[in-house]
Parts: C-alpha cells; structure tokens; sequence
C-alpha cells in the first residue's frame, strides 16, 4: 500500500513539473510578440500626452511668474508715498507750512529728525487719536533734544568754517587782513575808491562755504546799491579796499558777518560768507 502512494506522488509531481514547463513555454515563445506589441503600444500613447502634459506644465509656470512680477510691482507702488497735488489753496497752503516748519527746524538742529515719526505726530493730533506721548513730555524730550542739536550744529558749523579759512588762506592769490577778511582779485579796475559815507553800486553772489547761495543780484539781473557803512563790517572793509572796476573773490568770517545767531533761514549761526563781488560805481 505504501507502495502505491509513493508512485502516485511521483506521477503528480511529474505531471506539475511538465505542465509548469508546458505553459512557460507557451507563453514565452507563442504571447511574447504579442506581450511586446501591447507594451509598444502603451509606450506609444502616452508619450504624447507625457509630453503634452510637460508643455502645459511650462506655460503654466510661466504665467505664474507673470503673476508674480505684477504683484511684485503692485507692491512696490503701493510702498511708495501717495503724490501730493497742489493745485487748490488748502493743500498748497499745508505745504507751505510744512516746508517752513521742516526749515525752521533744520537750522534748530533737527536735522536728524525722523520725517515719519514727526508726521504720525502731526496726525494724531489733527484726526484727534490717543496721543503716544503726552504733550507735557513731549515738551520735555523735544527741549532737551533741540538744545543738544543746536550746540553740537553749532560747534561743527564753526569747526568746519575755521578749518575752511585756515586751508583757504594758503591759496594763490589770497589775501588776509587783521580783522581775519580774506580776499583775491579776480579783475582789477583803476576807478575811485569809496569811503565810508559814500554809496556803491555792485553785483554780487553769496555763498556759503559749501557752495549754497543765498543771495545773488546777478540772479535778479539788478545791481545793488547801499551806504558802504549800511553792510556787515566785513562787507564795509572790503569795499573801503577796492576801485571802481575791481571784481574780488572776498571771505568773511562770521565774527565780521552775522556772528553767533547767523540770518534768517539761509545763514546759519558761525558761517563763512563767500561773496564774489564787483564793484561797478561810487556814487
């Protein structure tokens, strides 16, 4: 019996091996042209749209960035400050205020001020918002910061004024007297010469030491005329040294021009004043 169990296992493996063998080799040599075919096919298909899809992908992206560089732009104009028009009387009129108020301040010494922070101030105050700081500290902080600000401008406007005359007097052609005046002919003329109680008739330019003008009669197109003694003592000492005819380059120094408290909004305390002038008449 046991016999017959062991030769009925070997004929059933036999059988599995063969059949095994059967179907693989039927499959492989008869289905692989076909098994090729399908797979071509499908390659063939969807390539196409692999590429169609890469295509689309590529526009899509390059309209993103399009997108992008307009936002980009949106944001950019949207930083910048609004454009203030001037063309009725309330805005020129709250212009004006602010180009006196900003001017004032610089020659205080505010010059380092915050032109943000001071117009939120200014806001807060016309559209009626809580205060950030009260106005009794803000009296307190500004006087002392105001006060530091004008001895320290002060201070480098005349060190930066004694060192211009110190370098300038070793020019060619400079000239220095004792009061500290310093001059250089340009043109010599072979006129009169006034004196103290004489009037003149001249064209000028000042300058400060950094080139700024503040006064011009060549710009006026008009010459001047006023008493030698009615002008800053230097002003009056260099008119007492020249003709008619005579153009000079003259340099006065604060404590001969407007000293320690300066003029106006245009000169500032301790400045050099740098006139070129030409002498037309005595009268």
């Amino acid at each position: 019996m046991a016999a017959v169990r062991s030769i009925c296992r070997n004929i059933s493996f036999s059988l599995r091996s063969r059949t095994d063998m059967f179907l693989t080799n039927y499959l492989t040599s008869k289905y692989l042209p076909m098994r090729l075919f399908i797979f071509c096919l499908i390659l063939a298909c969807s390539t196409p749209l692999f590429s169609q899809s890469k295509k689309a992908l590529l526009t899509e992206v390059d309209q993103l960035k399009k997108e992008a560089a307009l936002l980009k732009t949106e944001i950019e104009n949207l930083k910048k400050p609004k454009e203030i028009e001037l063309k009725d009387t309330l805005n020129r009129v709250s212009y004006g205020i602010g180009t006196l108020m900003a001017s004032n301040l610089k020659m205080q010494g505010g010059d380092g001020l915050n032109p943000d922070a001071l117009v939120a101030g200014i806001k807060d105050v016309y559209l009626n918002n809580s205060l950030r700081i009260e106005q009794e500290e803000s009296m307190v902080i500004v006087q002392q910061y105001m006060e530091k600000a004008m001895e320290e401008k002060a201070n480098k406007v005349r060190m930066d004024n004694a060192a211009f005359l110190e370098n300038n007097k070793k020019m060619e052609g400079v000239k220095t007297t004792a009061s500290g005046l310093q001059y250089k002919v340009i043109t010599q003329g072979k006129g009169k010469a006034p004196i103290e109680t004489d009037k003149v008739t001249v064209h000028y330019v000042g300058k400060l030491i950094d080139d700024t003008v503040f006064d011009s009669s060549i710009a006026r197109n008009e010459p001047m005329t006023f008493d030698v003694n009615g002008v800053i003592p230097g002003w009056t000492e260099a008119l007492l040294l020249m003709h008619e005819g005579d153009k000079w380059m003259i340099y006065i120094p604060h404590e001969i021009a407007y000293g320690e408290r300066g003029a106006g909004g245009q000169i500032p305390p301790y400045s050099t004043l740098v006139f070129e002038v030409e002498l037309i008449k005595v009268n």
